[in-house]
């Protein structure tokens, strides 16, 4: 069972891509998603704005805990999260908030570093035709990713 977080994925364009993505996946894989409503993009900004440096925590939290809450609504023996499959994500800060966050719902948090598989999963994903993504999704890491200052100007 797989959960599409999305208040953290921008621009809106670039939400629906990857949410597209997912759904022509999980039909070849033949697994369910549920996928969250709404798009809540100025929360996202409200919780970050000023603490820049500090996002990816509050991103890691708001979406483990996202899942975490899903989870126990529906009943399942773990959660976890398709970032521990990104080389470019923080594993120990994530693995810390995801078991804190397991204690506190009831539900544990199933960590395993998947990053041993990201080249054969790039290579997958390209054979499957699926869209990929050049950036974690939200609006500071899309600059990151693709504005670089010009230092002729």
């Amino acid at each position: 069972m797989g959960f599409f977080y999305r208040h953290n994925i921008h621009p809106y364009t670039e939400c629906l891509k990857r949410q597209e993505a997912l759904q022509n996946y999980s039909e070849m894989a033949d697994f369910r998603v549920i996928y969250q409503k709404g798009y809540d993009l100025e929360g996202f900004i409200q919780n970050v704005v000023f603490r820049e440096s500090e996002r990816c925590a509050w991103c890691y939290y708001d979406r483990l805990k996202s899942a975490a809450l899903m989870a126990k609504r529906g009943k399942f023996d773990y959660f976890s999260t398709t970032l521990l499959y990104s080389k470019f994500q923080k594993h120990d800060m994530i693995k810390a908030i995801g078991e804190a966050l397991g204690k506190s719902v009831g539900v544990p948090f199933f960590y395993n570093d998947f990053r041993a598989g990201w080249k054969e999963g790039i290579e997958e994903s390209k054979r499957l035709g699926l869209y990929r993504q050049q950036y974690c999704g939200c609006i500071y890491s899309e600059k990151e990713r693709f504005y670089k200052l010009d230092s002729k100007k």
